[in-house]
């Protein structure tokens, strides 16, 4: 089964490649590679959440961080797949890093870039098996919770 069946199975579609939010490209292929520009969880131009994570009062909760990194490699994969000239023509995912607003006692962006991964191993099975990276950060653009870039190899 293709990339592009297996997210139609699991209910989704690549959204439109959201707009950079300044001087750079969403996506760059350099050979056998793409390599995405920080992707936030937006949906139509809109964030699905803004803050930081943590377990406080008022913070973003880690599990709806995760399924925003979800967002963000969704919309990673749609940069990518432009730049390939299809999702199909992705053939291995190669590196996942992944930014988390976080609160200064969280300590859990690992469990929130999960949600990126594990998309990422639903819709290529053992080739979106990747390397990564989970960091922390102060603050992210437009107070997002999560930005995640993606590598993949592409024919």
């Amino acid at each position: 089964m293709s990339a592009a069946e297996r997210l139609a199975e699991i209910g989704l579609t690549l959204p439109p490649v959201p707009r950079p939010a300044g001087v750079y490209v969403p996506a760059l292929r350099h050979g056998n590679l793409v390599y995405t520009s920080g992707q936030l969880p937006l949906v139509d131009g809109n964030l699905t959440a803004t803050g930081k994570v943590g377990d406080s009062a008022g913070a973003v909760d880690p599990a709806d961080a995760n399924v925003a990194a979800r967002t963000c490699v969704l919309n990673a994969l749609a940069a990518a797949a432009e730049a390939a000239g299809g999702l199909d023509n992705i053939e291995r995912v190669v590196k996942v890093t992944g930014f988390v607003a976080s609160e200064p006692s969280f300590t859990g962006q690992p469990g929130v870039i999960n949600g990126a991964s594990q998309l990422l191993g639903e819709i290529f099975g053992a080739v979106g098996a990747h390397a990564r990276s989970a960091v922390g950060v102060a603050v992210l653009p437009m107070d997002a919770p999560v930005e995640v870039e993606i590598v993949v190899a592409v024919r």
